[in-house]
C-alpha cells in the first residue's frame, strides 16, 4: 500500500483525528443529534442555529471551450450538463453588475449538475460554467500546485480506482502517477483507507477525485453510479490570517482544522518541492458536516506562483464561490464593519441557478469574488 503525507483530502482527516482525539460524552451529542458519525473527524461539534453562511452550494468557472468540460465532467466525472441556460437581457445585466463583466464582454451560462445525489438532505454542490466570447488572461498558467487562486473541486466517490483509470483513459493527466491509497484515523484510533487522484481538468483547474472506504463521503454521491461531487473547493493563499478572517468574520464561517504540514516532496499528491511547508486549514458552516466545506493552502517557506491575473470571474479557471446566508443584511452589515469591498448588491432577481433571490458580491482579500443570497418570494 502506498502512503503519502500530502493529499488534499487526507490532509483533513489526518489533521483532524490528531487533534481531536477520542470525543467525551459531552462533545458528542451535537453530531450524533445531527444524524453525523461521532467516529468521523469530519463532523461538527457545533450548531447549525449558529451558521450565518451555510455551505457552499456553487462554483463559477469561466471557460473558452465547452467542448473540453463537458469531455471531462460528463464523460469522465458524470455530472449533468445543461445550457445554454436562457438567460434574459434583464437577468444578465445584473450579473454583469454583480460580477463586476468588463464591458462588452458577452457569455452564455451552462450548468453542471448531480440530480438525486444528496448527503444529509442536501444536493451535491453545482458549477456554473460561464463561456465567455473573448479572449481573457487565465487564473492559473498551468496545473503547478504553487499557483494563487481557485485551486481546486473535490469529488467524492465508491471506486476511485476505477475513476482514475477512467479519467486517464479519456487523456486528462494528473499530479502523481496513480491513485494515492494511504490510511487515515478515525476519532476511536481505528484506520480507513482513503483513495485520491488530483486530475488535470480543463482551463488549469484541479479536480480531486477521493473515496473515503468505509467512511461518509466528502460531498454527495449518487447511490447509482457511484460518482459524486463536488463536495468540496479549495485555494491557494498568501497571508492566511487575513483571508481566512473574512470568511470567519464576514461570513461567519468556523475554521475545523488549522495545522502546518510539510509536502512529501515530488512523490505527493501536489507534487511540491521537496521540505515544502505549508498551512493548511479547512472552513465549514457551523453544525454542518462534509460537503460544501473550502480548504486552504498557504505556503510558509516558499514562495507561491503569482500569475498577475485576478483570481476571479471572468477570468478561466475557478473565479467565484456562491453562499446561501440567513440573512443578508447581517453580511453586509459585517462587511462594511471590516471594510471588505462590496462589488454590487443587494439587488433582488430570478437567478437561473438560485432562483428568486436577494444577492450581492464581495470581493475577498486575495480579490476572489463571493457571492452571497438569500431566498425571496416572487
Amino acid at each position: 500500500m502506498k502512503t503519502t503525507t500530502l493529499c488534499l483530502a487526507g490532509l483533513l482527516a489526518i489533521m483532524a483525528a490528531c487533534s481531536a482525539g477520542t470525543p467525551s460524552r459531552s462533545a458528542v451529542p451535537p453530531a450524533v443529534a445531527a444524524g453525523f458519525d461521532p467516529l468521523d473527524t469530519m463532523s461538527p461539534a457545533s450548531r447549525k442555529a449558529d451558521a450565518l453562511a451555510l455551505p457552499l452550494q456553487v462554483v463559477t468557472l469561466s471557460t473558452r471551450d465547452i467542448a473540453a468540460i463537458e469531455w471531462f465532467y460528463v464523460d469522465g466525472l458524470g455530472m449533468t450538463l445543461s445550457g445554454p441556460v436562457g438567460v434574459g437581457a434583464d437577468v444578465q445585466a445584473r450579473q454583469a453588475k454583480l460580477w463586476d463583466m468588463p464591458e462588452g464582454l458577452g457569455w452564455q451560462e451552462y450548468h453542471l449538475t448531480r440530480p438525486g445525489a444528496d448527503i444529509h438532505g442536501r444536493p451535491a454542490m453545482a458549477i456554473r460554467v460561464l463561456v465567455v466570447d473573448q479572449d481573457v488572461p487565465s487564473v492559473h498558467a498551468s496545473w503547478d500546485s504553487r499557483s494563487y487562486g481557485g485551486f481546486s473541486m473535490g469529488f467524492p466517490n465508491k471506486d476511485q480506482i476505477g475513476l482514475d483509470a477512467k479519467i486517464r483513459g479519456l487523456g486528462f493527466g494528473a499530479r502523481a502517477s496513480s491513485a494515492e491509497i494511504y490510511d487515515v484515523p478515525r476519532t476511536d484510533g481505528s484506520m480507513y483507507s482513503i483513495h485520491e487522484t488530483i486530475f488535470d481538468a480543463p482551463d488549469h483547474v484541479h479536480a480531486v477525485g477521493i473515496d473515503r472506504v468505509g467512511m461518509l463521503p466528502l460531498g454527495a454521491v449518487d447511490s447509482d453510479t457511484g460518482l459524486g461531487g463536488p463536495g468540496y473547493s479549495a485555494q491557494v493563499i498568501d497571508d492566511s490570517d487575513t483571508v481566512l478572517a473574512f470568511y470567519t468574520g464576514v461570513l461567519g464561517l468556523e475554521v475545523r482544522r488549522d495545522s502546518i504540514f510539510k509536502s512529501a516532496g515530488s512523490d505527493g499528491a501536489m507534487a511540491l518541492p521537496d521540505g515544502t511547508e505549508f498551512r493548511f486549514t479547512i472552513l465549514m458552516s457551523p453544525g454542518h458536516g462534509p460537503g460544501g466545506h473550502m480548504l486552504f493552502v498557504d505556503f510558509t517557506n516558499i514562495d507561491g506562483i503569482d500569475s498577475g491575473v485576478a483570481p476571479r470571474v471572468p477570468h478561466l479557471g475557478i473565479g467565484m464561490w456562491s453562499y446561501p446566508v440567513t440573512s443578508l443584511d447581517e453580511v453586509l452589515r459585517r462587511a462594511r464593519e471590516a471594510g471588505t469591498p462590496i462589488v454590487h448588491g443587494p439587488v433582488e432577481f430570478a437567478d437561473p441557478l438560485h432562483g428568486n433571490v436577494r444577492a450581492a458580491t464581495l470581493l475577498a482579500p486575495n480579490e476572489f469574488l463571493i457571492e452571497v443570497f438569500e431566498t425571496v418570494a416572487p
